[in-house]
């Protein structure tokens, strides 16, 4: 019975401390434009927050009884339900010009600071609680455990949590489940403080045998090895969403795997073979870094199993290095605190630090250097295995400046802020007057103006005349026109302003403006008004007044970092507000990974609303292939010149709900 009240503790705590991190995220990605950079400083909060959690364990066992330790932790148990349930304030909802880094740590510290706090500090605490039992010996198993229930709870989230219940029912839901695991933990504590309530801190294991101090060199790998571990997870989730892939849920992925290496060979030491992983991990490293200055890194077929299986194989060296150096159960804590410091350095340099000192994603490559030197040091006792570990890193100290040497060959301008890296190119082409200059945010295009003088009033890619946004445009009423657009881009759209007509866009990255300016002409050249808002499109939307707009374009999509905010009911409310009677609201739902033109559907129909899709197969015109979506409260603004006769119905999706702020699942409408 003790051991199940024992296990029940870790399992729930670990499964809470994992189910919350997509949940809480979820509830504020709208607020700072769906960026997937939320997700990276959600985990730097996440990985600090168990930092402190681990030292908290490490300072109580060490200096306090065990009475004293479950009574201190009882209480904060029973304090942190006042944190309950956890749902956001609208009170941190941005402005526009805050340090959106700042924000978000501050709101995470509000609404789930403590709660987090204690799920941290389980794992350590009731393992060094356990070392005192007859079963003491099985300890690390209880480690391995813990992280089997993270990766059961992050797994099930997009599966059977997000499609099956909204927001509000998520935050209860966990609360409910934080509940249980205060009484669970609290019945730990008193079964503890009952059973060895007098015991000294840091007591002797349960077989009384004489361990080892831990060596200086030892404290060094328990710090560097899980910090390039999550600097790895880190480098390769920003390298396959930004720079392969901008397809949802592709975090899941290399966490899924991360946590794997831990449940492994922290299970036993059956899993982990120096012979097996070293070899693999040696071929791995030279592949990865081959990788980022080739093209097999960045096509989704070859970059997805190079880099997942890579992070897979080097995870399983570092944290098999750090499985063989564990200590006995009197330095567990301190084991866990230095694991938790080394996790949080290694999060913090690429999510926090990296994103201002480097350019554009070139953390990755620098971590592979620094795992081979990781090596040399693991391997010291080896001559042969010491100077290999250091032709690996020579290796990939060559591929990463070559990746280097080609950005800066073939960028015009590249700047990095916490939405991501902006790159202007120039492409050219087989006829001189074709030539173009390009605007890339990660792999996504954003834009593009022909370099030509005669051809720069020209309007390119996804914005022809006969596109959705095109024919909506030219259907407007012939009166000067009042025109909005949610996402600038190099601002191709502005090529369609007359004299007298305003052109309002919203855009949320500063940088983009910049570019806009510098690299391309669409704005200056305009016969439009052109007014600039900088802030995320919804939220600058719902403070203002009515705009009296005849066409609003919602151009955010085209990426798989979905602003889910830009598209429910609630936005559709908040966008008819500053409509003409006639107006349309335009969704450009043009994307290789997410079907969206049903989604739109179904709100209008919610909403009484009339709407069309427009799919332009743009044939030997220069244009791209697009879908757009036109909404209106008026049926006769479809049937205009040029819309009649282009539109045509969604293909359906079955099952699919109208998407809320409460209630949206991209994990249903992936193609």
């Amino acid at each position: 019975m003790a051991k199940a009240l024992f296990a029940g503790t870790i399992f729930t705590s670990a499964f809470l401390l994992f189910l919350v991190q997509p949940l809480i995220a979820k509830q504020i990605l709208p607020w700072f434009g769906g960026s997937a950079t939320v997700w990276s400083i959600c985990m730097v909060f996440f990985q600090v927050v168990l930092l402190a959690g681990y030292a908290y364990s490490d300072w109580i066992t060490r200096r306090l009884r065990v009475r004293t330790q479950a009574m201190l932790h009882a209480a904060l148990l029973l304090a942190s339900v006042a944190f309950l349930p956890i749902v956001t304030s609208a009170r941190w909802k941005p402005a526009g010009a805050e340090d959106p880094t700042l924000w978000i740590l501050g709101l995470l510290v509000t609404t789930i600071g403590l709660p987090y706090f204690l799920l941290s500090t389980t794992g350590p605490l009731v393992q060094t609680w356990v070392s005192r039992t007859p079963w003491g010996a099985q300890v690390y198993r209880y480690f391995s455990l813990s992280n089997l229930a993270s990766l059961a709870s992050l797994l099930a989230y997009p599966v059977l949590v997000e499609p099956y219940s909204s927001l509000l029912q998520q935050a209860w839901g966990w609360s409910l489940g934080y509940c249980v695991f205060v009484l669970l933990c609290g019945g730990t504590a008193v079964h503890v403080a009952r059973h060895w309530g007098g015991a000294a801190p840091a007591a002797a294991p349960a077989d009384a045998t004489v361990e080892t101090a831990p060596r200086p060199s030892d404290y060094l790998f328990w710090l560097a090895l899980p910090a390039l571990a999550s600097w790895l997870l880190l480098a390769v989730s920003n390298h396959i969403t930004q720079n392969v892939a901008a397809i949802p849920f592709l975090w899941v992925l290399p966490l899924s795997v991360y946590l794997l290496s831990f449940v492994l060979t922290f299970e036993s030491d059956r899993w982990y073979r120096r012979a097996v992983v070293l070899p693999a991990a040696a071929f791995t490293l030279v592949l990865c870094a081959f990788g980022l200055q080739d093209p097999i890194g960045a096509n989704v077929k070859t970059a997805l199993p190079i880099y997942i299986v890579g992070l897979f194989v080097l995870c399983m060296f570092l944290h098999g290095e750090m499985a063989r150096l564990r200590p006995g159960a009197r330095y567990l804590t301190r084991f866990y605190l230095m694991l938790a410091l080394g996790g949080a350095v290694g999060g913090v340099t690429v999510g926090l630090i990296a994103p201002h000192l480097l350019p554009a994603y070139y953390e990755l490559g620098i971590g592979l250097v620094l795992v081979a030197l990781a090596g040399v040091g693991l391997l010291r006792a080896r001559r042969l295995l010491v100077f290999s570990a250091l032709a690996l890193a020579a290796c990939c100290v060559w591929f990463l400046v070559l990746q280097v040497r080609s950005d800066v060959t073939d960028a015009r301008r590249m700047s990095r802020n916490f939405y991501g890296t902006l790159i202007t190119i120039d492409a050219h082409r087989s006829e001189p007057t074709d030539d173009v200059r390009v605007m890339y945010h990660g792999s996504v295009k954003h834009g593009e103006q022909y370099l030509a003088p005669a051809r720069r009033r020209e309007p390119t890619a996804y914005f022809g005349p006969s596109s959705g946004i095109g024919r909506a445009i030219a259907a407007a009423p012939q009166r000067p026109r009042r025109i909005g657009v949610i996402g600038l881009g190099a601002g191709t759209l502005a090529v369609y302003g007359r004299p007298g007509d305003i052109f309002r866009f919203y855009e949320i990255n500063p940088q983009v403006f910049d570019l806009a300016d510098t690299e391309f002409s669409f704005l200056a050249d305009s016969a439009a008004r052109i007014e600039r808002v900088l802030g995320d499109g919804r939220l600058a939307l719902e403070r203002e007044a009515p705009q009296d707009f005849d066409v609003l374009a919602v151009d955010a999509f085209s990426g798989g970092s979905v602003p889910v905010h830009l598209i429910t009911a609630q936005a559709v409310d908040v966008y008819l507000r500053h409509m003409q009677p006639g107006g349309l609201i335009v969704f450009n739902v043009t994307n290789r990974y997410i079907a969206l033109a049903p989604v739109v559907e179904k709100i209008a129909v919610a909403k009484g609303l009339y709407s069309a899709l427009i799919h332009d197969e743009a044939e030997n015109t220069g244009f791209r292939r697009t879908d757009f979506v036109l909404v209106t409260r008026d049926p006769q603004a479809l049937m205009r010149d040029p819309i009649r006769g282009a539109t045509s119905v969604p293909k359906p999706i079955a099952g699919l709900q109208p998407w809320t702020d409460d209630f949206n699942n991209l994990f249903g409408v992936l193609k």
